[in-house]
């Protein structure tokens, strides 16, 4: 696992996310200048014999600059239609540059829902893992702007999010994601002259979180907040996380040989296993249990799984088996985990005793309503 930057050189399975402002002018329009030189920092790694696997926004900024478009289109079907001239145009690019180098690519693109299904979160990690290691293909990835739309299980919102799942879901060494910035600062630097850059973070702390400003510029859609919630999931799965610049020439190789460039995230000591992370972070979850001080307590001070008599409501409509939020009485976001009951059930049996339940829902499979095995709490204990 990377603990600090001298051991960047260690890292074999890297993730790289470019933003749209790192790709397009103003205009929109490609920048064919930044392509090229990314794409010849992609081709050193990959060509050293590290698997990299990129991903890719640029697609809506490079259909607007096709179609000579003024600024990003603001309703869903206009969003759509230019990303798909765009993302074709996008990986004709790619394809081209990439193949001066000799390297293959494979364009994948995803939706929320790839994620959110465990079956099909599990086999996009396998092609990925595929194409990456046994036959050295580079995987160019992009959401599905053409298909996914702003309900909640099918957009990831932004690719920072993406980025932090694709690398989770392959077990990457390193997430590198490349914006307009140059990493993190104690301020927005757009709003504070005196706001200065925070070279390592330790822990996602609330006080770090706090230091997230508004969005980023018009053509992309992610701000620093996106950017740390990256962190945090990368983090958790014992990932290293660097945030730099994208506009630095010749940035990857810098990050790779360790200088103090960016802001670099330091993984958790324990990283959550496979399992846990798509738990906590690759599915969605369909509805959510409201839970006493007293349950809160059991779960995250003692590890203890989530009893009936702990809860006080149930919120949505979910069934055996699906992934649930886990509230304490003011709504905060506790722990996610797999029901063992349906919201129907749990509407019967919430603030009753285990020995109860045969005789409230006619009988008894499980004592817990959510298992300690299927639950992850959101400070990233098991």
């Amino acid at each position: 696992m990377v603990s600090s930057r001298q051991n960047l050189k260690e890292t074999n399975r890297i993730v790289v996310k470019v933003g749209t402002s790192s790709l397009t002018y103003d205009s929109g329009r490609l920048n064919l200048k930044c392509l090229d030189l990314l794409v010849r920092e992609i081709a050193n790694l990959h060509n050293a014999g590290k698997e990299v696997l990129l991903v890719s926004s640029g697609a809506v900024g490079a259909g607007i600059g096709r179609l000579g478009l003024k600024e990003r289109p603001n309703t869903i079907p206009e969003r759509q239609a230019v990303a798909a001239v765009g993302q074709g145009l996008l990986m004709q690019m790619y394809t081209k540059l990439f193949a001066e180098y000799g390297i293959n690519t494979a364009q994948i693109l995803l939706t929320r829902e790839d994620m959110s299904d465990r079956k099909r979160y599990l086999n996009v990690r396998n092609t990925l893992t595929m194409l990456a290691n046994k036959y050295r293909v580079l995987p160019i990835i992009n959401e599905n702007d053409t298909v996914a739309t702003d309900e909640l299980l099918l957009r990831f919102g932004d690719n920072d999010t993406l980025a932090a799942l694709v690398a989770s879901s392959v077990g990457a060494d390193l997430l590198i994601l490349l914006s307009d910035i140059e990493g993190l600062y104690s301020s927005d630097p757009r709003e504070n002259k005196d706001a200065y850059l925070i070279s390592e973070v330790k822990e996602i702390t609330p006080e770090i979180m706090a230091t997230a400003g508004k969005p980023g510029t018009a053509r992309g859609t992610g701000g620093m907040q996106t950017k740390l919630e990256a962190a945090r999931i990368a983090t958790s799965a014992g990932i290293c996380m660097v945030l730099a610049s994208g506009d630095e020439p010749h940035i990857l190789s810098q990050i790779i040989d360790g200088e103090a460039i960016g802001t670099i995230f330091i993984p958790r000591p324990e990283a959550l296993a496979q399992r846990e992370r798509w738990i906590a972070f690759g599915g969605q979850p369909l509805g959510a249990v409201i839970i006493d001080q007293g349950a809160v307590t059991a779960l995250v001070e003692y590890k203890k799984s989530l009893l009936p008599s702990g809860i006080i409501d149930v919120i949505g409509d979910f069934g055996v088996g699906d992934l649930v939020w886990i509230l304490d009485a003011e709504k905060n976001r506790i722990a996610r985990g797999l029901s063992n009951f349906s919201s129907e059930e749990i509407s019967k049996i919430k603030g009753h005793n285990t020995a109860q339940l045969p005789q409230i829902v006619g009988h008894k499979t499980f004592d817990e309503v959510v298992h300690r095995n299927n639950m992850v709490c959101l400070d990233g204990s098991g």
